[in-house]
């Protein structure tokens, strides 16, 4: 008889943390937020960082800067971004550059993304691609170079295991921003 209540109890047991498991699970499957509405990018500030001298020659790389705001309470964790650099082709006098003349540059992934309130911090995201030149070429020389091309970057969100959205592209401004 013994044997039989240590039979069950362990019964219960597996179902019950099993039934605890479950829950856990389906905590984190509730409904889909659409990020397009819940989200807003603000305070985006972008150019060209220094990143130094490699290999003897001047580097800089893109950058954006910005903040993300939640317009509701409820909790966007995970949440990670994707922000995706593109070259643009030269466009004609008069004429933006469109979607089909951008060329892969760089990805940046950041897998977690944290609130203060309903704001983040600022976030700063750099690209590891850029461009090099010379000395005695200056950066400022650099952004102004005949063969110099445009940058492009495009900021995707997700929550959890859903879909990319894009909330968003920025064109990188031609100006040096400081260190």
């Amino acid at each position: 008889m013994g044997r039989r209540l240590g039979i069950a109890w362990a019964a219960r047991l597996s179902c019950g943390a099993a039934a605890a498991a479950c829950a856990l699970v389906l905590s984190g499957c509730g409904p889909n937020v659409d990020l397009k509405t819940v989200l807003q990018v603000s305070d985006v500030a972008t150019g060209w960082r220094d990143a130094g001298i490699v290999q003897g020659k001047n580097k800089i790389v893109p950058s954006i800067t910005f903040r993300l705001r939640r317009s509701t309470d409820r909790s966007l964790e995970p949440l990670a971004l994707n922000l995706a650099f593109k070259r643009l082709a030269p466009s004609a006098p008069g004429r933006p550059p469109s979607a089909a003349s951008e060329e892969q540059w760089d990805d940046v992934y950041i897998a977690t993304v944290t609130f203060n309130g309903n704001e983040t911090a600022p976030l700063s995201v750099v690209s590891d691609t850029g461009y090099t030149a010379d000395p005695p070429q200056s950066r400022a020389d650099m952004l102004k170079h005949s063969q110099f091309r445009d940058m492009r970057v495009h900021l995707f969100a997700r929550h959890g295991a859903a879909q990319w959205v894009e909330l968003g592209q920025y064109d990188i401004s031609r100006q040096l921003l400081p260190r």
